[in-house]
């Protein structure tokens, strides 16, 4: 029987959404929440600090490019990637399965595990399940991900099943590696197991019940954000597996989404999300902005509209730059193509989203959940 991690704290009288508190070795997350992305030990151009003021709970750093950079040997003589980077928080890995999906040109995949040509260096790496347990272990992340088979969204039917069954044998011989590592190294982290499926909802129903036999103290529902998949598509893929997840296991959605999809999947019952979304879209002057109670919309301040727009780049922020400088400012910055642009894009689009998060779960907490629910929206800016 796996460790209980997970405590709920309240449940949304109308949906499936929920608030509580994961239990990690490195410190309490309170759900719904977030998670940066800091795919090389870092959420580009922020300090910890920064991230802390933030309110970030714990960030998601990146099995495959650690590995190649700075190399488990650095991380090993640092004692992990928690001390190399001076992050005392929590942290989650992915496993580099998704890396294999995305790298399609320079990786190819059998039973054993993925051959990878390093995009650094075109150097062969082999990574298989026993290996990337190998590699998270070192990292020390709080919790581990299972190696996994992603898939584009046109797949067919016969070639998502044969990667399902491959992804559960593989999350079987990961779980059996993380055990004898965790025997021998004494560790005390976690390892989630993820359902995959692609767009099939039956193949859903069937991944679902095939991790939970393995007995995981939590989930990573993985496959849902790989490329064109339509926002209803999406709801019916996660709905047909949170129906079946364990309710007292934590539920994380990778590469997922909008600040609309993080609404939507909340009330599908999902607690924990990461995205490239609000850093990536940061770097490309695009800014996540609260419209009202129920609506936000996505700037765009590299526009001529704001050449002359001398109102704060957001006058609630927590930040002292964000509440005094100006968006005509800002879009200057980013013309000229200075790099505190993307910085300070970043601090305000994670700012948004680690604020919906919370209120998304003080609204479960006092059951006002629904309303938000049913009326949030993007508004064009």
């Amino acid at each position: 029987m796996s460790k209980k991690i997970f405590e709920i704290q309240a449940k949304c009288s109308k949906s499936k959404a929920r608030a509580g508190v994961v239990k990690l070795p490195h410190g309490e997350v309170k759900t719904p929440i977030f998670m940066p992305i800091g795919t090389q030990g870092t959420v580009k151009s922020l300090s910890r600090d920064e991230l802390e003021k933030l309110g970030s709970q714990i960030i998601l750093g990146n099995t495959y490019h650690l590995w190649l950079r700075p190399d488990l040997d650095v991380l090993q003589s640092a004692g992990g990637l928690h001390k190399f980077s001076s992050w005392e928080k929590p942290i989650l890995t992915d496993s580099g399965g998704f890396q294999a999906f995305s790298l399609a040109k320079i990786r190819k995949f059998s039973e054993e595990g993925v051959t990878f040509s390093s995009h650094l260096n075109g150097e062969k790496r082999f990574l298989s399940p026993e290996e990337s347990m190998r590699i998270q272990t070192v990292i020390g992340s709080d919790i581990a991900l299972v190696l996994d088979e992603c898939l584009p969204a046109e797949i067919s039917k016969v070639e998502a099943r044969r990667a399902m069954i491959r992804t559960r044998n593989w999350a079987e011989r990961s779980r059996d590696a993380f055990e004898k590592l965790r025997h021998e190294t004494g560790h005390e982290n976690n390892l989630f197991g993820i359902p995959q499926g692609a767009q099939f909802n039956d193949l859903r129903v069937e991944s679902a019940k095939l991790t939970m036999e393995l007995d995981f103290p939590g989930y990573s529902i993985g496959g849902v954000a790989n490329g064109g998949e339509p926002e209803e598509v999406m709801y019916s893929q996660v709905l047909e597996q949170t129906e079946i997840l364990e309710d007292e296991k934590p539920r994380h959605l990778l590469g997922v989404g909008t600040p609309k999809d993080i609404v939507e999947m909340v009330a599908r019952g999902i607690d924990m999300f990461d995205c490239v979304m609000p850093t990536r879209n940061a770097r490309h002057g695009s800014l996540f902005s609260k419209v009202g109670e129920y609506g936000y919309s996505n700037i765009k301040i590299k526009t001529k509209r704001y050449e002359k727009d001398f109102s704060p780049i957001n006058s609630d922020s927590v930040f002292w730059e964000l509440r005094n400088y100006s968006k005509a400012y800002l879009r200057h910055l980013f013309i000229s193509k200075e790099l505190l642009a993307y910085r300070l894009a970043t601090l305000n689009n994670l700012e948004f989203y680690l604020n919906l998060t919370t209120e998304i779960r003080e609204r479960i907490m006092n059951d006002t959940f629904d309303e938000f629910w049913k009326n949030y929206k993007q508004i064009d800016s």
